[in-house]
């Protein structure tokens, strides 16, 4: 476990069909955010989201206006100094039916998502391939210290 201080909150209110984890990456990269938890609430025109098993992601496609219902995630810098943001979301149909998983690129905003960001202080969020689950998982190390 690692103990850091809120920097800063960022709020921010994405547009009609901006791509939901690109826009999250944009508020990242233009602030020079390196670890950061967030939350969004809001709807999208479509969803596409990923199931992991077994080191593959099954990917689930919804066309349909949805409702984001939740939809959590950090903020961390990769092997190669790239902001990666990992999220997790879960939305509903009209009827209330739910479905949730990975956020993955491709989910429109739908006519509104609003981003609450906590910008941490004294941590740095890295994310390192990890052969056995082939995914980029997070380390966590005081900020100046790998």
């Amino acid at each position: 476990m690692l103990t850091g201080k809120i920097e800063k909150i960022h709020f921010a209110r994405f547009n009609e069909d901006d791509d939901l984890i690109e826009s999250v990456k944009k508020v990242a990269e233009e602030n020079n955010i390196h670890a950061a938890g967030f939350f969004v609430i809001g709807a999208l025109k479509n969803a596409v989201l990923g199931f992991y098993a077994q080191g593959n992601y099954t990917t689930i496609k919804l066309k349909e206006h949805v409702e984001i219902a939740s939809c959590t995630g950090n903020i961390a810098v990769g092997p190669e100094g790239e902001i990666i943001v990992h999220a997790h979301i879960v939305v509903s149909n009209e009827k209330g039916r739910a479905f949730g998983g990975h956020l993955f690129a491709g989910n429109r905003v739908g006519p509104t998502a609003e981003l609450v960001l906590f910008e941490g202080k004294g941590v740095d969020l890295q994310r390192a391939y990890d052969e056995r689950t082939k995914l980029k998982l997070l380390r966590l190390a005081e900020a100046g210290r790998n």
